[in-house]
């Protein structure tokens, strides 16, 4: 039977990764009312072509092949930092990172000339291929190792152990999500502190991962369902 969903409850559903399907009527999805998703699918790599700092902010404009469809307040993942497109000119789009999203992640790292790896918010009736991706980077971790795989390669990164942050859910577990710079990947060997990711030739060509070396810094988001499983447990 048909369910219907107040705009407030069926925002908070939506929050929570719970899938509305064939169940619920007809919804006209709108910005205002669902937060912007992600699915760790990347579009392409678009090239830094300025960096411009404003007191505490700094300023990023890219090119990419679809920067004329942008529009003014879209949300753009850039490795796998949700963030607002401020400007557009021509085949560029500007977007501004705060000083707490440098802080947390790698893109004050970047320069002229950079690809990042971006990805534009999900439609509502879109297939979900990679996994749940807000978009809200955790924090960083760096490349420790690289091995070949007969034509694929092994990445292992490290983050910094922090047991109150693993019982909030900020872990990996074997064969679970993590968005690794904005990537939707499976892990492998996890420990308390490490994780394997397995790229294949495709990923490895369209992506950053490209240039991705040993004590390269990538940005990590850990599964959103994991950290509410976890914030659950401490209810009971």
């Amino acid at each position: 039977m048909p369910v219907d969903y107040k705009d407030r409850e069926l925002s908070n559903l939506m929050q929570i990764g719970v899938f509305i399907t064939s169940s619920v009527r007809p919804y006209s999805f709108s910005p205002n009312t669902l937060s912007t998703m992600f699915s760790g699918i990347v579009e392409e790599c678009a090239t830094v072509v300025a960096v411009n700092k404003d007191r505490e902010n700094i300023d990023f404009t890219l090119e990419c092949s679809f920067a004329g469809e942008l529009k003014i307040d879209q949300s753009v993942a850039h490795n796998g930092v949700c963030l607002t497109v401020v400007a557009i000119d021509g085949g560029t789009y500007t977007v501004t990172a705060m000083k707490e999203t440098l802080e947390r992640s790698n893109l004050g790292l970047l320069k002229a000339g950079d690809k990042v790896n971006v990805e534009r918010s999900m439609l509502m009736n879109g297939r979900l291929d990679g996994h749940i991706v807000q978009g809200h980077v955790d924090e960083t971790a760096r490349c420790i190792d690289m091995k070949d795989a007969d034509g694929s390669t092994y990445f292992t990164f490290e983050y910094k152990q922090d047991l109150e942050m693993a019982r909030n859910g900020y872990f990996t577990v074997d064969k679970g999500s993590v968005t690794v710079n904005g990537v939707s990947l499976t892990v492998c060997n996890p420990t308390a502190n490490t994780f394997q990711v397995a790229i294949i030739p495709y990923t490895f060509e369209h992506t950053n991962f490209c240039d991705i070396k040993i004590g390269t810094v990538v940005n990590i988001e850990f599964d959103i369902l994991g950290k509410y499983i976890a914030r659950l447990q401490q209810f009971k």
